[in-house]
């Protein structure tokens, strides 16, 4: 079975029992916890998924980063991912808890990218855009800032993008001149 799916399976039951605990909130601070740790330190994921590295270890350096504020459940999770030496969809399982997450909530996640941080007005129109585009009332922008876009914007919002920046422009204008320049040699 692929990764993805074991992950997609893992998450769903963390989920179903999260909710029946009435953890869900402490556990999605932990999923959360471990994805931002994970992205600050590569050799995090690294460690989790070589196989030279035992169970007992792994799940030390788990207990070690989690083991004072992290849910029971997200503890109990992390020591049976690991001894069953699966511990290399942990972060995967994470990212999949998230956005499982999100969709229990009914919640929106949006990417914009722009070349200068947002004004409050301005994310509040992109968020009234997201609403209407999603038909979700909670929206979560995440918003990062990337200087070659020279102006405008890019929204992603699931898997629609939509490139309103100068230099996308500008690589469409290219890409249209460069199209009848070759038409007009053959």
């Amino acid at each position: 079975m692929s990764n993805i799916k074991v992950a997609s399976r893992y998450a769903s039951s963390l989920l179903d029992l999260s909710v029946e605990k009435n953890a869900l909130e402490a556990v999605i601070g932990d999923m959360k916890m471990l994805l931002s740790i994970a992205e600050q330190n590569r050799d995090l994921g690294l460690t989790l998924k070589s196989p030279i590295v035992t169970y007992d270890k792994k799940f030390n350096i788990l207990k070690a980063l989690f083991g004072k504020t992290a849910n029971e459940i997200t503890m109990s999770f992390f020591d049976l991912v690991t001894r069953k030496n699966r511990s290399n969809v942990l972060i995967p399982t994470a990212q999949e808890f998230l956005r499982q997450y999100n969709e229990y909530k009914g919640i929106q996640v949006a990417e914009v990218t722009v070349t200068l941080p947002l004004t409050e007005k301005l994310k509040k129109e992109i968020i009234e855009i997201v609403k209407e585009i999603s038909g979700l009332q909670k929206v979560e922008l995440v918003e990062k800032i990337d200087k070659s876009l020279i102006g405008g914007f890019v929204l992603k919002v699931n898997d629609k993008l939509w490139d309103d920046s100068i230099s996308g422009k500008l690589r469409k204008a290219r890409m249209k001149f460069a199209q009848r320049y070759f038409v007009k040699l053959f």
